[in-house]
Order: C-alpha cells, then sequence, then structure tokens
C-alpha cells in the first residue's frame, strides 16, 4: 500500500502565490508518474500537471506559465508551485501517484479570493 500526504493548500489574494506539497510513503514501489489534480465545486476531477519519471512534465493549458511542478524520485514526493493564482483556480487539490495502480491523496483546499 501506499500512503500519500498533502501539504500547502490555504486562502490567497488573486494574483498570490501558493506551493502544494504531497510526499509518498509505504512499502516498497517504483513509481512511473506523479501529479496534480484538481476539482471545482459542480465540476469534474481535471488534470493540473503531471511528472513523468525520466523528466518530461505536462501541464493543463489553463496553468501553463502560472505553475510548475517538479518530482523528486529519491524523496517520493511532487510540489506544485503556483503562481499568479485566479479566482478560477480554487478548489481541492489532489496529489497522484502511479506505480502498477493509481493512489490518491485526500486533497488539499485552495481558495483564490478576488
Amino acid at each position: 500500500q501506499v500512503q500519500l500526504v498533502e501539504s500547502g493548500g490555504g486562502l490567497v489574494q488573486a494574483g498570490g502565490s501558493l506551493r502544494l506539497s504531497c510526499a509518498a510513503s509505504g512499502s516498497a514501489f517504483a513509481i512511473s508518474a506523479m501529479g496534480w489534480y484538481r476539482q471545482a465545486p459542480g465540476k469534474q476531477r481535471e488534470l493540473v500537471a503531471n511528472s513523468i519519471h525520466g523528466g518530461e512534465t505536462i501541464y493543463a493549458d489553463f496553468v501553463k506559465g502560472r505553475f510548475t511542478i517538479s518530482g523528486d524520485y529519491a524523496k517520493r514526493s511532487v510540489y506544485l508551485q503556483m503562481n499568479s493564482l485566479s479566482p478560477e483556480d480554487t478548489g481541492v487539490y489532489f496529489c497522484n501517484v502511479k506505480t502498477w495502480k493509481d493512489y490518491w491523496g485526500q486533497g488539499t483546499q485552495v481558495t483564490v479570493s478576488s
């Protein structure tokens, strides 16, 4: 089993920044990718950014140039630096880790006030 612990969410004004962190622990496993998804009220969960083991990163169009994902596979951790936040970025952000199956964090709330 893999456990994910997220931190870094909170309330910020529009234009501000937040940094999300996610650490994976548990029995030995090989991680192929780590990423962040978000879910706004009344909407489906959507990909924000993904880090592929080996260096490739994938970003949703709505965050390009504002958010940066970094994966530390040695530490089994993934980070999301979010800059220039807008109220549209409000939602619950979930960490995702892919091994032979998907694992999800409990979610961390990000609220951006206008």
